[in-house]
C-alpha cells in the first residue's frame, strides 16, 4: 500500500502545483497590489517566473522522500542530496556568474537542483531491490486513497503554511518601510541565516534511526552542536 499512497500523493501535489505556478507567474502584479516597491516587485517577479519549474520538481522530490523515510531507508537520500548539493554549487556558479543571468540564474539553478534530486530519487525507487516490495507499479487504486490523504494533508499544509507565512509576512511588511531597498534585504538575509541553522535539526529529524548505537552517537554530537551554537551566539554579540 505504500506505493499506492505515493502515487496518490503525487497526484494531489502535482495538481496543487498548477495554481501555485499561476500565482508565481503573476508574483510581480501581486506584490505591486500589496504596495511593495516597484523595482523590488519587478525583480521578485522575474525570479519567481524562472523558479516555476521547481514547483513540480519539489512536489515529486518530497513525495519520494516521505516514501523512503517511511521505510527507514535514509542512506540513499543522504547520498543523492549530497551529490545534488555539490552539483548545485557548480550550476549556481555557471548560471549566476558565468552566464550573466544574475538572480534569474540563481532561480534556474534552484529549479535544476530540485529536478535533479527528484529524478535521482525516482530512479532509485524504480530500480532498487529495497523498494520492490513497496513499489509494485502504477495502479488505479491510487485514486481511491486520495480522500484519506487530503484529510491528513490539508490540516498539515495549513499548519505549515501559517508557520512559514509568519516569517514571510515580515519580509512583506519590511517593504512598506521608508527605505525598502535596505530593510527588505537585511531582513531576508537574517531569515535565510536562521533557515540555514534550522536545517541542522531538520536534517537530524529526517535521518532518525532505531539503531541504538546511532542514537547514542547522535546524542553525543548534539551536545557539541549545542555548545557551538552557544559560543557562536556569544561571538555574534561581541562582534
Amino acid at each position: 500500500m505504500l506505493g499506492i499512497h505515493l502515487q496518490g500523493s503525487l497526484l494531489v501535489l502535482l495538481t496543487a502545483s498548477i495554481p501555485l505556478a499561476f500565482i508565481w507567474a503573476n508574483a510581480a502584479s501581486i506584490l505591486l497590489f500589496l504596495k511593495q516597491d516597484p523595482e523590488i516587485a519587478a525583480e521578485a517577479g522575474k525570479y519567481a517566473r524562472f523558479m516555476l519549474p521547481s514547483i513540480f520538481g519539489f512536489a515529486i522530490q518530497e513525495c519520494h522522500i516521505r516514501f523512503l523515510q517511511a521505510q527507514n531507508n535514509v542512506v540513499p537520500m543522504m547520498i543523492i542530496s549530497g551529490f545534488t548539493t555539490l552539483l548545485h554549487i557548480l550550476v549556481c556558479w555557471i548560471l549566476v556568474f558565468k552566464s550573466g543571468l544574475g538572480n534569474k540564474g540563481a532561480a534556474l539553478a534552484n529549479a535544476f537542483s530540485y529536478w535533479t534530486n527528484a529524478l535521482l530519487l525516482v530512479l532509485y525507487v524504480r530500480t532498487s531491490p529495497s523498494c520492490k516490495k513497496t513499489w509494485t507499479g502504477y495502479s488505479m487504486e491510487a485514486f481511491y486513497g486520495i480522500r484519506k490523504f487530503l484529510k491528513l494533508s490539508i490540516p498539515s499544509a495549513i499548519m505549515l503554511s501559517l508557520e512559514i507565512w509568519s516569517f514571510e509576512m515580515m519580509v512583506l511588511l519590511s517593504g512598506l518601510l521608508p527605505n525598502p531597498k535596505l530593510e527588505t534585504p537585511v531582513l531576508a538575509i537574517s531569515l535565510n541565516t536562521s533557515s540555514t541553522i534550522f536545517m541542522i535539526p531538520l536534517g537530524l529529524s529526517a535521518a532518525v534511526s532505531k539503531d541504538e548505537q546511532v542514537v547514542k552517537y547522535v546524542g553525543q554530537m548534539l551536545l557539541l552542536i549545542a555548545a557551538s551554537h552557544l559560543i557562536d551566539g556569544i561571538q555574534s554579540v561581541l562582534t
